[in-house]
């Protein structure tokens, strides 16, 4: 698996592999109402491409499949963090997180997690924050908005200097 970053080609596969993964994997804590809400079929490829590509955008790729992406912007709002539905539990995830949480100097990472994703961002040291409800066609969906505070890498070496 390589982990590189999104090119406006991605687009569509990205767009058919969070369609799938929504109505596969995170079936079980949502309605088939939300998840039709969710994630309904129809994607703007425009609008889907200029946000990945105005943020800094990650695509997991084995044997030239997809099977994974994520994003973060300049804020450290992680937006989208989805793993192929047959790729699950491979640590994939893990691997994309970790690359966009070291890729800005800032104070603290926001996600808003969805119920099925909490735990995964609870284990990296995400603590919830709240939970909210977002309104997608009219219909309510809960997720968590939860925060990570980042070290800077300056107050690492000042820290370790003091030892």
């Amino acid at each position: 698996m390589i982990i590189r970053q999104y090119t406006q080609s991605d687009c569509k596969e990205i767009t058919e592999l969070f369609y799938d993964t929504i109505h596969t994997v995170n079936i079980n804590d949502y309605t088939d109402e939300q998840i039709n809400a969710w994630a309904d079929g129809k994607p703007d490829l425009e609008k889907w491409n200029k946000s990945l590509s105005e943020n800094y955008t990650l695509v997991a790729v084995n044997k030239e499949i997809i099977v994974g992406f994520g994003d973060i912007d300049d804020s450290g709002y992680l937006d989208r963090l989805y793993v192929h539905k047959d790729y699950q539990r491979q640590g994939i995830a893990s691997a994309i997180c970790d690359k966009l949480e070291k890729k800005f100097n800032v104070p603290e990472i926001t996600v808003h997690a969805s119920v099925t994703a909490k735990i995964f961002f609870e284990k990296r040291g995400y603590k919830t924050i709240k939970i909210q409800q977002v309104e997608r066609h009219n219909i309510q969906i809960s997720n968590y908005i939860m925060k990570m505070i980042c070290i800077p890498v300056s107050e690492l070496k000042f820290l370790n200097s003091k030892k």
